[in-house]
Formats: structure tokens, sequence, C-alpha cells
């Protein structure tokens, strides 16, 4: 008999994976944009970053509903935006590192909540998507 913790694992796994996948799309989004179309060079980045955010919340709170990753993929992503207003020496020291510019951003760009609320769109209807797939194969 499955324990109930163990027939999670595949979709536990499956959220890793989604993260590690943006992670390493977003980082070559922004290495190879010259090769890109403009739109893309321009969005990719921002949109795979809040993608990230939410396969994130789903690994997380793997247990909890899909409005809870929602909410908290934009609680975090809009917070972390809205904190690009707050321009202090340590915290731009900290965005000013490879790591710290990834995680926090430089500077304030109101486009960027455009692009998160799509992107976590997306995100939310390709898991919703898969979950649905999920189900019928079983």
């Amino acid at each position: 008999m499955i324990s109930k913790n163990e027939s999670h694992n595949p979709l536990r796994k499956t959220y890793f994976f989604a993260v590690v996948i943006t992670i390493l799309l977003g980082l070559a989004s922004r290495k190879f944009s010259h090769l890109l179309f403009s739109f893309l060079a321009e969005n990719a980045g921002d949109m795979l970053w809040a993608m990230m955010v939410y396969f994130g919340f789903r690994f997380l709170f793997l247990k909890k509903s899909m409005l809870k990753a929602i909410f908290l993929s934009f609680l975090f992503s809009f917070g972390i935006e809205f904190s690009q207003l707050y321009q202090e020496d340590w915290i731009n020291q900290i965005r000013g590192t490879l790591l710290g510019a990834l995680i926090l951003g430089k500077g304030f760009l109101t486009v960027d909540l455009i692009r998160y609320t799509t992107a976590i769109v997306i995100a939310s209807s390709l898991d919703r998507i898969i979950i649905i797939k999920k189900q019928k194969n079983k």
C-alpha cells in the first residue's frame, strides 16, 4: 500500500524539475538574449523568474491549494519588485552581486508587475493541465 506522502512524491519531483528548468531557461534568456526576438529578450527573464517562484511554492506547499501558491507567488514577486523602490547602500551592495541581482532585481519597473502576472497565470494554467492529465492517466 502506498502512503499519502509517497503518492505526492512524483508531483513534488515534477515541481522540482520545473523549478530547475525555469532557472536554466531564465539564465539562458539573459546570456543569449542577443539570439532571441527582441520581445522575448525583454520579457522572458522576468516571466521565467515568476514562473520559477510559482513552481517553487507548489514544491514547498504540495498539499496546499493551487490558489495558495498563486497568492504567495503574487505576494513574493510583487514584494520583491516593490522592494526595489528601497535604495540604501547595504541592499544595493547585495543587488550589485550576480545572485543578489537575480533574486532582488535592481530597479522598480511597473512592466515587471505585468510580466509577473502573465507568468503566474501561465504557470498555474500549465500546472492545472498537468494535474488533470495525471489524474486521467491513473
